[in-house]
């Protein structure tokens, strides 16, 4: 059965409305590159114990290649199996949607028969389509899911979308809130102002992805101009790959975020907003920039690897790994930056994740 907006839970409608923490899920594997069902199990209930909101799965960060070797309904599966056994609290549950419209529909109603409450849609496969046909594309997967609409970087396969394309994808009944990750502030302001055209600003809940300006994202007011007057709207909250390491620390840096805002009349700290330099050079080390993204995904493993989490940064491609100087890099920012990771927070619970 097709999933409406109007059928998810009250409270995970609520959770995603505020603003939340969803981090992007890694894929565990072992030395043969073979699922690693206990190492994967560890890491939901990890990041379900850091207080994330929700969790987004067959996305980026856990490998579109797992489509390629049959792992995407069990990787599906494990993550909501794992959640649910550990935790009764609402969350936002995301399924990673790609590939053509009868790919992309398919994987939807996979995800609905799993329980997902949305489909994050990527769009790099049909980067050299019109916006018309892109359209026609996020309008027949929105018939399976509520979707959540992805500005994916050009540097990893997004296209260009103009700020019109934002103004109809918000107008689609099923839209439920967009992934803003661009990495680029001129396209990350033509989506707000899509949304403002669309009058869908209270409706459609923006979700920062943009790595390299995190905090500036939650923290700042974006205004578009509509009927002649300012409209300020704000991101609620993050789906992230930088938030799959780390996450505890997400979680903390978003509600100390969200209090500051609130006490102070939307005005943060010159403390607070420092933090945004430090979040974006950390992700300069985890997502491999000095490479141009090469180990973006393995990066995230191995912050993760050294947590004692995952076994290695093996990934499905053997190709694809830390790029040239990336461990020393991530072991700059951890001599930079170790306060703003979780180490302690994993140690004292890891032998219980694994268990």
């Amino acid at each position: 059965m097709p999933l409406k907006r109007s059928d998810l839970p009250e409270d995970v409608l609520a959770l995603l409305a505020q603003g939340t923490v969803i981090p992007a899920h890694p894929l565990a594997l072992d030395a043969g590159r073979q699922f690693d069902r206990r190492r994967q199990r560890a890491l939901t209930r990890y990041y379900v114990d850091a207080g994330a909101g929700g969790l987004a799965v067959g996305v980026h960060t856990t490998q579109f290649s797992i489509r390629e070797r049959g792992l995407y309904e069990p990787v599906l599966r494990a993550a909501m199996e794992d959640r649910l056994a550990w935790s009764s609290r609402p969350m936002v549950m995301v399924a990673g949607l790609c590939g053509s419209t009868a790919q992309a529909r398919t994987e939807a109603q996979t995800a609905v028969g799993l329980g997902y409450h949305a489909g994050l849609l990527s769009l790099a496969a049909l980067a050299h389509s019109s916006e018309d046909e892109l359209i026609a594309h996020c309008e027949a997967v929105a018939q399976e899911i509520p979707l959540i609409g992805f500005y994916l970087q050009t540097v990893v396969g997004g296209p260009v979308l103009s700020s019109d394309f934002w103004r109809r994808f918000a107008l689609i009944p099923n839209a439920l809130a967009i992934k803003v990750a661009p990495f680029n502030r001129y396209r990350s302001i033509d989506v707000v102002r899509g949304l403002v055209d669309a009058r869908a600003e209270e409706r459609v809940f923006l979700y920062t992805g943009n790595d390299d300006h995190i905090v500036l994202d939650l923290a700042l007011p974006f205004a578009a101009m509509r009927d002649g007057k300012p409209v300020t709207v704000r991101f609620r909250g993050g789906l992230l790959g930088h938030w799959s390491v780390w996450t505890a620390s997400a979680v903390s840096q978003l509600a100390q975020i969200k209090a500051e805002l609130a006490a102070n009349g939307g005005v943060l700290s010159p403390q607070l907003l420092a933090l945004d330099s430090r979040v974006t050079d950390c992700n300069s080390a985890f997502f491999d920039v000095a490479n141009n993204f090469h180990g973006c995904i393995a990066g995230c493993h191995e912050v993760l690897r050294r947590q004692g989490l995952l076994e290695g940064i093996w990934c499905l491609d053997p190709a694809e790994g830390l790029g040239p100087g990336q461990a020393g890099e991530i072991d700059r920012v951890y001599q930079a930056h170790g306060d703003l990771a979780d180490d302690a927070f994993v140690r004292g619970n890891l032998q219980r994740w694994l268990a």
